[in-house]
């Protein structure tokens, strides 16, 4: 039996930090304000030449020195974001070009917060089709170009960045990889949580108008708390496992009550579960690869553990995945 193992792991972060006074001194909030609210501490941002595809090809390249892959193991390359830096070509094959990969196929995914466990979904599905061999997947996003910095509810929620996994495929039994993907849509909720405006929009001179990210705050958060619950029970319940066989949850790093929440939930102690939105913000399809390279390159996360993902985003979509490292 073919299945998926994740091989490798890597992030990459922008130089430039912004710190919540910062996001005070553009917008009516604090540090106490956000802190309190969301956990969140401080925020990268991308500036000059930095771009989604830049971030995702460093991400990409770490994610293939922790597996010890190279260039030409790459068969497949999925980058879920909701930020590219054109309409086409991909970030994906712009990522190809970028790494030096000269064979095979690439696409983009947009699935908002959850397009990594969406993209994870399709390369496993993919790689036990005999589609490909090795797959690399990563999350990139630069929200901060979609931000409303007059909208405290949102401009602080978000950062940008970068992260990535390589799966390679292998054979045998299925203790280890990726054990199960579970993935969920409903499009009624979408204008809960939306980006406004559309492709070729300009203004009176002519130049583009990106739209902004708007988002109903509590309706979110209470049909997060619903969708994640019933999406982390259906991925135990798939592979027949009770909550005390999760090793690490890996979640979507959106806010700190809902992470700690779910953890709970699983009977985690606070130490198995990987927390980096107080220091990276919510970094949409990014968030998840990106706590996982650290949590990965650190030592904390260890060969044979099972880890625990889980996301939800703007859709809404939803989903998780069941992995053994």
């Amino acid at each position: 039996m073919i299945r998926s193992v994740l091989a490798g792991a890597g992030g990459y972060l922008p130089g430039r930090v912004v710190s919540n006074d910062e996001m005070a001194a553009l917008v009516d909030t604090s540090d106490a304000w956000i802190r309190e609210r969301t956990g969140i501490h401080q925020r990268y941002r991308a500036e000059g030449e930095e771009t989604t595809t830049s971030m995702a090809v460093i991400a990409g390249r770490r994610a293939l020195e922790m597996a010890g892959a190279t260039a030409a193991e790459v068969d497949l390359i999925i980058v879920a974001t909701s930020t590219p830096d054109q309409a086409f070509p991909s970030v994906a094959v712009r990522v190809q070009a970028g790494l030096g990969v000269d064979h095979g196929f690439g696409f983009d995914v947009s699935a908002a917060c959850a397009g990594f466990v969406y993209a994870l979904s399709i390369a496993d599905e993919m790689i036990r089709a005999g589609r490909a061999r090795g797959a690399l997947i990563i999350g990139s996003e630069v929200f901060s170009r979609i931000l409303d910095y007059g909208d405290r509810g949102t401009c602080v929620l978000f950062g940008d960045g970068a992260g990535a996994v390589f799966l390679r495929a292998a054979e045998g039994d299925g203790a280890q990889g990726v054990l199960s993907t579970h993935l969920h849509a409903q499009g009624s909720l979408g204008d809960i949580l939306y980006v406004d405006g559309a492709v070729g929009v300009t203004d009176a001179a002519g130049a583009p108008m990106p739209g902004k990210l708007r988002m109903h705050g509590r309706e979110v958060f209470r049909h997060a708390v619903q969708r994640l619950s019933e999406s982390v029970e259906e991925a135990l319940a798939a592979n027949g496992l009770a909550h005390d066989a999760v090793d690490w949850l890996v979640p979507h790093q959106a806010n700190i009550r809902i992470i700690e929440g779910m953890g709970r939930k699983l009977g985690l102690a606070p130490e198995r579960v990987v927390i980096t939105v107080d220091r990276h913000a919510n970094t949409s399809a990014a968030s998840i690869p990106l706590a996982l390279a650290e949590a990965m390159g650190d030592g904390r996360i260890q060969h044979g553990q099972l880890v625990l993902m889980e996301a939800l985003g703007g859709g809404l979509v939803w989903g998780s995945a069941l992995v053994r490292i």
